[in-house]
């Protein structure tokens, strides 16, 4: 399951993207649009800095902006950088993974196929094609 942080984080690079003015953006003007803490979008878009998703600046006229364009951003790369892995059972989340049921599991197949289409989907979703034409 994705996390309100996998969404919030979603949603403030939306934000960002059409409320873009070359300028930065408050994070109080995206918490007030989106409905969301500013306390909570603190925590999230300091770890959005860190990874590189967005760029930050203190003090008067300070605020957060996109470090790419909208099509740049790749919505599994930035669900995978806020949630960790996606996959959906331990033995496809963890590398290596030790299962003793591995050679004999009747489900593998179908949870293997299953992260599959959820990779797919989100890795083939950029962040302009979210935005309102």
């Amino acid at each position: 399951m994705i996390s309100t942080r996998g969404r919030y984080a979603i949603r403030v690079l939306l934000d960002l993207a059409e409320n873009d003015n070359g300028r930065y953006v408050p994070l109080k003007d995206i918490a007030d649009r989106q409905g969301i803490s500013k306390k909570y979008l603190e925590i999230i878009v300091k770890d959005m800095v860190t990874a590189g998703l967005l760029i930050g600046a203190s003090g008067r006229g300070g605020g957060y902006k996109l470090c790419r364009k909208p099509e740049e951003y790749n919505i599994g790369d930035v669900l995978q950088l806020l949630e960790g892995s996606l996959a959906p059972v331990v033995c496809l989340a963890t590398p290596n993974y030790n299962c003793p049921r591995k050679a004999s599991c009747q489900t593998l197949p179908l949870w293997t196929e299953f992260d599959k289409m959820v990779h797919d989907f989100l890795y083939n979703k950029k962040l302009s094609d979210l935005m309102t034409q």
